[in-house]
């Protein structure tokens, strides 16, 4: 049985069957519906169920509020139709040139950015090349077929090597692999570009940046791209982790605010150790923004990190604010092969 789905206001109708999910039904038809995680995380897919009925095989839409829930939002990348349906979703149009490859690649170079986090560097053949927007990720396809999700910390005008940041998992086999066995020259397959976590260029608003851990990679890609584009929006930068050794690149981020004077970083910590004599923000980082923007109505704000990061940012946020179309988001779960698991 399939149902048809209507999305407004564009008008564009296509069919759904019923064990797809409404995303992946309209990306195999060419209808592009904002998402990210794919796995009811972030919350980019989000959107509103005009008319009919959705369910989610049980599974917990977690990107979604009580709130939400009431006014009848939903996660397309997770919910399936139970009846013919209208929508009110954000559609996204990519170029042709923008199509997915799997492709082998030798590990280049790789180097520890913290304890935690390996920065590894991909070479794809000469004779390829992998187009993609800054923000996106790719899946390395692992040998019996499970995937694993990284985004690509380095801008498009900067291919020449694909920049993963990789964090340790205690107990993730691919993770144990990068920090324990893994050597340059190590080949591996991935399939790209992949998401919709991307700069939405035609806007004129100043932009947040929230980054939580090794989501720092993603809204790296995104500064380095708004920088060669020379763009004068007012750009800010919060990133958060637990403790001061977790903050990599630092001499990066110096640089972007020596030579950009439209860039302003906040490091904050959430549990500062005594001994480091840490003398800045502290506290979650989302409530560093709401301390510093009591109004958030005017801006664009670009969210990386966990589920719970992602979602707490937006509740926190609308609250003050910012509307869900100017809120942008990419989460990062850990050993499903389902979701970002970086």
């Amino acid at each position: 049985m399939s149902y048809k789905v209507k999305i407004m206001p564009s008008g564009h109708v296509f069919e759904v069957e019923t064990e797809e999910t409404v995303l992946d039904a309209g990306l195999r038809q060419g209808i592009t519906l904002a998402y990210g995680c794919r796995g009811g995380a972030c919350g980019a897919c989000k959107a509103k169920v005009l008319a009919g009925e959705v369910d989610y095989d049980g599974r917990e839409p977690i990107a979604l509020g009580s709130f939400e829930k009431e006014q009848n939002m939903a996660l397309f990348c997770i919910a399936k139709a139970k009846s013919d349906l209208v929508i009110q979703g954000q559609e996204i149009e990519l170029t042709s040139e923008l199509e997915k490859k799997i492709l082998p690649c030798r590990v280049e170079k790789m180097e520890k950015l913290a304890s935690d986090v390996m920065g590894i560097w991909l070479k794809i053949p000469s004779t390829q090349r992998l187009a993609f927007f800054a923000g996106q990720y790719i899946d390395i396809l692992l040998s019996d077929g499970r995937r694993r999700s990284f985004s690509l910390a380095n801008a498009p005008h900067d291919d020449e090597l694909l920049e993963l940041h990789i964090r340790y998992i205690d107990g993730g086999e691919f993770t144990h692999q990068v920090f324990g066995g893994m050597k340059e020259k190590t080949m591996l397959r991935f399939e790209g570009p992949l998401g919709q976590f991307t700069i939405r260029e035609n806007s004129t608003r100043d932009m947040i940046f929230m980054a939580g851990g090794t989501g720092f990679a993603p809204i790296k890609g995104m500064i380095d791209h708004l920088f060669s584009e020379k763009c004068q929006r007012k750009m800010t930068l919060y990133w958060g982790v637990r403790h001061e050794d977790s903050l990599y690149m630092q001499d990066l981020i110096s640089q972007w605010q020596a030579d950009h004077e439209n860039f302003t970083y906040v490091p904050v910590l959430s549990e500062p150790l005594p001994e480091s004599g840490w003398q800045g923000r502290t506290g979650l980082v989302h409530q560093a923004i709401l301390d510093d923007y009591p109004d958030l109505s005017d801006y664009d704000v670009y969210a990386g990190g966990s589920p719970l990061m992602v979602e707490a940012g937006f509740e926190a946020f609308s609250q003050q604010g910012l509307s869900g179309e100017h809120y942008f988001s990419d989460a990062f779960t850990f050993a499903n092969d389902k979701k970002k698991s970086e």
